[in-house]
């Protein structure tokens, strides 16, 4: 200190008994919101949506900040808390998944058509059947996009505002669970694509990868499909009105 400088003295001031039950309270709120946002999770067979959980722990209590101590908390442990897109899910530890064996028959394994449109789809969805044929430089059957539709990969998002309103298709919750992505935006990018030899290292300067959408809301230019497209599109049966 030097000399004429005055030393300043900060009162301290200690917590009275109301900020420590407030303390306590919201404490166990947390503990709380953990514990039921940790039982759904593990009771679901399918990733539980975020805004579902949201729903059941107490109010005010921040469900992303919760399922982030939570995902801390399974780190290091045999099953991770993983998200996938907008929901949460137990999954096997990267590590450790050679040791999980399931006996499980494909009963059918997709073509070389078919992984060309679905790579298509992810990256650049919403895109209808004629965008994916112009990007392929050939046609797609009909039977392909069946058979990545009953994959439960693909889905059609909704119906587009140009002449004929196409369907538009998009990849799924199921599509970023099997491949072990958080979001759409998680797909490899160029050099992971030519690193992992699916692309030619001779492709053009100029060659980008597309960015996929971070969501999976509707464009401006999509409609919702409706119950009458499905029945246009031969996936549902026309109802029949009752007579009186």
């Amino acid at each position: 200190m030097t000399e004429g400088s005055q030393a300043r003295i900060v009162p301290f001031k200690p917590q009275n008994d109301a900020d420590e039950a407030d303390d306590a309270h919201d404490a166990r709120l947390e503990r709380e919101a953990e514990r039921i946002a940790e039982a759904m999770v593990f009771a679901s067979s399918e990733p539980v949506q975020e805004k579902l959980i949201a729903e059941k722990i107490p109010d005010g209590v921040n469900v992303g900040d919760v399922m982030k101590r939570l995902a801390g908390l399974y780190t290091m442990r045999g099953v991770n808390l993983v998200r996938v897109g907008d929901s949460w899910a137990f999954r096997t530890a990267a590590d450790l998944s050679f040791l999980i064996h399931r006996d499980q028959t494909d009963v059918r394994k997709l073509s070389r058509a078919a992984l060309e449109v679905l790579a298509i789809i992810s990256y650049h969805q919403p895109v209808t059947r004629a965008e994916v044929e112009e990007i392929r430089g050939v046609a797609t059957s009909r039977g392909t996009l069946d058979v990545l539709l009953e994959s439960g990969w693909v889905k059609m998002r909704g119906r587009r505002r140009t002449p004929g309103r196409p369907v538009t298709y998009g990849t799924t919750l199921e599509f970023l669970d099997h491949f072990g992505l958080e979001e759409l935006r998680d797909l490899p990018g160029l050099e992971e694509l030519k690193g992992a030899g699916l692309l030619s290292s001779r492709v053009p300067s100029d060659f980008q990868v597309p960015l996929p959408p971070s969501g999976d809301e509707l464009e401006e230019d999509e409609d919702p499909i409706t119950q009458m497209d499905l029945e246009e599109l031969g996936l549902l049966t026309p109802a029949v009105e009752k007579e009186d």
